[in-house]
């Protein structure tokens, strides 16, 4: 019987083949006779298909045998090679460290540059360990022929045995060290304990493999063949991330940056800030592209609930209009978002409502329930209780909003294309804007 079989038709299978990895789980892995490969006499083999949260699903052996009591425990993927390769990277500076659960495949290397250590890729099998689990089968290894060097080399024994000594320290946590798994089929694991939120002393790198990497996995036929990876591919399917100060706080921040295609459209960059010290977040978009030959005027007819789950970009330049309302908000205003309907009403609600000179201390009564019904009747259209017209009017034409029947064409919404005047190309700087026929001025000028 295979291993896979084994499980479908071992104790507890209840229909699911892979389970959560958990201490409490009281269901018993299958058990196989096996031949015990130090003293040939039959051992037992068990076999457990798990899966890592957070990870994905793995399959744990482990042999022992009765006779000479010797045991191996190996790892297997259950899933497939990954399309990219990942790169672990963590700061090891406590004992809690130490206890994070680690998958190494037999295909990754691992490394500590502290001590210039790496176990080579193919040079163990699997494992599912710790840190310290990893540090301790190195040392084990490196003890296994020490009786013979000594015997024979004793200068060589001599340094193992000093390397041997600075591993054992490492455990002791006397100083902060770095612990790296690089795995070109991207299939090996460092636990975050804090998932599934970002753990900030590991660093996760996902790669393309090289076409050495992808020979050595058997799939040179696939990778030899690829076209080098360009640059500008990478950069979408990578967040980039960058040090900024919060606008609100002044403390240091970071701030996470996007390229994102949107279907039917054009690419966009979306920039989102958090600061950890005061809690506050912001998210802005940029138009990825340039500043189209003519403007945009989109208007929606919102007659159905639904609508408010439209994607829209509404670009730094664009103005909104809802005409029942006799409502209209400048360009500039409330920035670049890239959200849905409800979102970017919701947005103008708020707008309205923690402007202390309309609903503040400084109000007039006056204007104070004016804005008051303003506010109810555009929840109302929130709500999906009242149809209004939505326009946008962007004269740089990176505005966008949702065509649900796309590419057919959406009857409640319209899209019109026009000429910008004087004032508006003025205001997006185009008038005095030079593309041809500087470079000699230029040169005049000096």
């Amino acid at each position: 019987m295979s291993a896979l079989g084994a499980m479908e038709t071992g104790p507890g299978s209840g229909g699911s083949l892979f389970r959560p990895l958990s201490a409490d789980d009281g269901e018993q892995p299958a058990e196989i006779e096996s031949l015990c490969m130090n003293c040939f006499r039959n051992g037992v083999t068990r076999l457990l298909l798990t899966r890592i949260p957070f990870f994905k699903e793995i399959i744990v052996s482990s042999f022992s045998c009765d006779s000479c009591s010797w045991s191996n425990t190996e790892i297997q993927s259950a899933g497939r090679i990954q399309e990219q390769g990942v790169r672990y990277t963590l700061a090891v500076t406590s004992r809690q460290d130490m206890n994070r659960e680690v998958v190494k495949t037999d295909c990754a290397m691992a490394q500590i540059p502290e001590l210039d250590f790496e176990i080579p890729a193919f040079s163990q099998k699997g494992v599912l360990t710790t840190i310290e689990g990893i540090i301790d089968r190195a040392v084990a290894g490196l003890e296994q022929d020490q009786p013979m060097r000594r015997a024979t080399d004793e200068e060589v024994a001599r340094k193992i045995d000093e390397f041997i000594g600075k591993l054992r320290q490492l455990k002791e946590m006397n100083s902060p060290f770095t612990f790296i798994i690089d795995d070109p089929s991207g299939n090996s694991f460092v636990e975050n304990p804090h998932a599934p939120r970002r753990d900030d002393a590991l660093v996760v790198t996902h790669y393309r493999r090289t076409p050495q990497q992808a020979a050595m996995l058997g799939l040179e036929g696939e990778e030899v063949d690829a076209k080098p990876p360009d640059a500008a591919e990478d950069l979408r399917d990578e967040v980039l991330q960058f040090n900024t100060n919060c606008p609100e706080c002044n403390a240091p921040a970071n701030t996470n940056m996007k390229v994102v295609q949107i279907p039917h459209f054009k690419e966009v960059i979306i920039m989102a800030t958090n600061c950890d010290s005061c809690g506050h977040r912001t998210n802005e978009v940029k138009s990825g592209g340039a500043i189209e030959p003519q403007g945009t005027r989109i208007t929606l007819r919102i007659t159905d609930p639904s609508d408010m789950t439209r994607d829209i970009l509404k670009s730094e330049t664009c103005s909104v209009e809802i005409p029942e309302l006799e409502f209209e908000l400048g360009m500039g205003a409330l920035g670049g978002k890239f959200t849905t309907l409800e979102g970017l009403l919701k947005d103008i609600r708020d707008l309205v409502e923690r402007n202390p000179f309309t609903l503040g201390d400084s109000s007039t009564p006056s204007r104070t329930g004016k804005l008051q019904e303003f506010i109810g009747k555009l929840q109302e259209i929130i709500d999906g209780k009242n149809k209004a017209h939505f326009i946008m009017d962007d004269p740089a034409g990176n505005s966008y909003l949702q065509n649900v029947y796309a590419p057919e064409e959406d009857p409640e919404l319209r899209v019109e294309r026009y000429e910008r005047t004087f004032e508006q190309n003025e205001d997006l700087g185009l008038n005095d804007m030079k593309t041809e026929g500087y470079e000699p001025e230029g040169a005049s000028g000096r």
